[in-house]
């Protein structure tokens, strides 16, 4: 590994490193107390350690990382730092573009030899604010499934239990994150890809409102796909939505531009708010651990001051309207191979999309109906709520290798993930914040919903919560 000028001052011993969220990095530099060279080292460091036990990354910067350290730091010590992330460490997923970087989408149909000559808006506005790219994370291929394995990169497994899986699509970053592998952690959600792995590595993510951040280029699974945050913290997460929600006219579903404040202070209680929670939506068969977690939260919201009534949504499971656009989307990331590339496909992924191929305009039409009138419904629902509080899964981690659990009633991975997917079919922001450990240890995710546009009652809610709330850490990999 290349040596780096280490030799700013230090309070900070290695195991304060290795749990420095961002924002506590930032103000370390602004106080001279770590230099971004000291961060970015160690980081690289742990990586080389932890990520064979986790497999979180397709791709890992060495040398031209470590001279982006060492840029930050010379701007650090001039009191001239780049932007607002300057010298922090961050991860993109794989099926995004980082210029220089290999993005495989986790497909053996890709050329290795590829890297790529442009960043996707995200990445160049992560850069452009003075963030060190130290990787790529894994992703199934093309991000088509609940869980992160793929025929290139293998199985991403769950720090908290190595035979388990984080979840997916974004599972690598799930993984990254609960070690922190890196502190601000880029994923994607077109139907729980950024909750699903938040809820099963104890981890915050939001998919925000659709639109705010652009997406170019274009997901296959079009307005189903949102871009958003996982990090170890809420205040992690707000820090990079306020550099992720800037419009890029790349992006063709690109809505009006955001103008929350996305770190401003939350309020003192929730005095005023009226929340609703739904243990299982009316249809879904929930643990009791989690459903007793999930109590034991809506408390805690109660306490803040907020009016709790147990009440569900009111809409049938929209799974046949999201397979319907989700296979349709498959389809079409197909259409483009030829029979000895579709032949290195996932089977699982091949299947759906052979199936896409079939839905007829009929059907896909109708399926754009209902989202429609699903939006509508919700958006009434949110007339009389601030908030729809749920479960992030009705189940805990299982078994890596799996779409599903082994021996359990589920067929397909988005039986088991009922919570996430309705809310990629209202565009509403959603986030999964942890809140507590199941029966067996293991991670619990609350998912906190809000309405269109209010991504800032979300993400307060879950600040305050995060206050009173456990913090969960992995135990140590041996």
């Amino acid at each position: 590994m290349k040596t780096v000028d280490n030799t700013a001052p230090s309070s900070c011993a290695v195991a304060e490193l290795a749990e420095l969220g961002a924002c506590q990095a930032l103000e370390a530099y602004r106080q001279r107390r770590l230099s971004p060279s000291q961060v970015i080292e160690d980081c690289l460091e742990r990586i080389a350690r932890d990520n064979p036990r986790v497999n979180a990354f397709s791709h890992v910067g060495a040398d031209e990382v470590l001279e982006a350290a060492e840029a930050s730091t010379r701007r650090w010590r001039a009191g001239a730092p780049k932007g607002p992330l300057d010298g922090v460490p961050v991860t993109i997923k794989d099926l995004t573009l980082t210029r220089g970087m290999p993005t495989r989408l986790g497909s053996r149909t890709t050329d290795p030899n590829a890297s790529a000559e442009v960043d996707a808006p995200i990445s160049q506005w992560l850069r452009d604010a003075g963030a060190i790219v130290v990787g790529k994370t894994l992703s199934p291929e093309f991000g088509w499934k609940g869980v992160t394995d793929n025929p290139l990169h293998g199985i991403a497994r769950n720090p908290w239990d190595t035979e388990l899986t984080p979840g997916g699509s974004s599972g690598g970053a799930g993984a990254a994150a609960a070690l922190n592998l890196g502190m601000l952690h880029q994923g994607s959600d077109a139907g729980g890809s950024i909750r699903i792995p938040c809820s099963f590595t104890g981890t915050f993510g939001i998919k925000p409102t659709f639109g705010w951040v652009p997406q170019w280029p274009a997901s296959a699974m079009s307005t189903l796909s949102h871009l958003g945050p996982m990090t170890r913290s809420v205040e992690d997460s707000a820090l990079m939505m306020s550099v992720l929600a800037q419009p890029d006219g790349r992006d063709g579903y690109l809505g009006a531009p955001c103008r929350l404040d996305w770190r401003a202070p939350a309020p003192a209680n929730l005095e005023g708010w009226r929340i609703a929670v739904s243990l299982d939506l009316g249809y879904v068969e929930v643990a009791p651990d989690i459903r007793a977690r999930v109590v034991e939260a809506a408390a805690q919201l109660e306490a803040l001051g907020a009016r709790i009534d147990w009440v569900d949504p009111g809409f049938s499971d929209p799974l046949e309207t999201f397979n319907t656009l989700w296979f349709a989307g498959a389809s079409q990331v197909v259409e483009g191979l030829d029979e000895e590339q579709q032949a290195a496909l996932d089977p699982g992924f091949l299947d759906i999309a052979r199936r896409g191929a079939e839905v007829s305009l009929s059907a896909y039409l109708a399926a754009r109906r209902h989202r429609a009138e699903l939006t509508a419904s919700m958006a009434e629902f949110h007339r009389r709520y601030d908030l729809l509080i749920t479960p992030t899964l009705p189940i805990g981690p299982f078994a890596v290798g799996h779409n599903v659990p082994p021996g359990g009633p589920y067929r397909e991975w988005m039986e088991w993930t009922p919570f996430s997917y309705p809310f990629n079919l209202t565009q509403q922001p959603a986030a999964s914040l942890p809140c507590g450990l199941d029966d067996r240890g293991l991670p619990v995710g609350l998912h906190l919903v809000g309405p269109k546009f209010r991504d800032d009652k979300v993400m307060q809610a879950a600040q305050l919560l995060q206050a009173r709330l456990p913090r969960l850490t992995p135990p140590a990999m041996t």
